[in-house]
């Protein structure tokens, strides 16, 4: 079916997102229809407002509105203790666990031979010059999924930082293999950084 132009092009916006295939675009796009105006335009703003005002921290690559973070600014958090993550949702779920009090260090991404994405595509070079820079961490966490490319993320920075003679820990496998650290409950996180264990 041929849709009016102004919502052909919603539609075709809303597919870009992620898990959004044709039809639920299509619903999406008659759902905005059927909103009021003043939502509609709410909407709108909320999404041009994130991606002009939202940045990464330049401290440790966590989405702010300030630079640095609340979290790196956060001068009762343990400076001594660093945890590596994918992805900044999984610094949202660390987080809600609400038993980490050190700080973090987001890699945007994870090695993925398959897809091309080697160590120079991630936050690695940064988290390298923050170590060099702070003497005072003595450990860093490795957060990184419990999958393949996590893994294998891990595994390359824990050979990576050996050298420096820092504490290099990996959570503890409560986590479930294939999943994602964002979609765990903080039972299950809390009890994957109690039993981490040195690499």
């Amino acid at each position: 079916m041929q849709y009016p132009e102004a919502i052909g092009r919603l539609i075709e916006s809303f597919t870009k997102l992620p898990g959004i295939g044709p039809k639920t675009a299509v619903r999406l796009a008659f759902h905005v229809l059927d909103m009021e105006e003043d939502d509609v335009l709410t909407f709108a703003k909320s999404l041009v407002s994130a991606k002009r005002d939202i940045k990464y921290c330049t401290v440790c690559g966590h989405i702010t509105d300030i630079d640095p973070c609340a979290i790196c600014k956060d001068s009762h958090r343990d400076e001594t203790v660093v945890c590596v993550v994918q992805d900044s949702r999984d610094v949202i779920a660390m987080e809600k666990m609400r038993e980490y009090r050190g700080k973090y260090h987001v890699l945007h991404g994870a090695i993925s031979p398959m897809e091309g994405i080697g160590p120079e595509d991630i936050n690695v070079s940064s988290l390298l010059t923050r170590l060099q820079e702070n003497e005072s961490i003595q450990e860093v966490i490795l957060a990184t999924n419990p999958n393949i490319e996590g893994e294998a993320t891990s595994m390359y920075l824990s050979r990576l930082l050996k050298p420096t003679g820092i504490r290099v820990t990996r959570l503890a496998h409560g986590l479930p293999v294939g999943g994602d650290l964002e979609y765990a409950d903080e039972v299950t996180l809390s009890r994957a950084m109690e039993g981490r264990r040195e690499l």
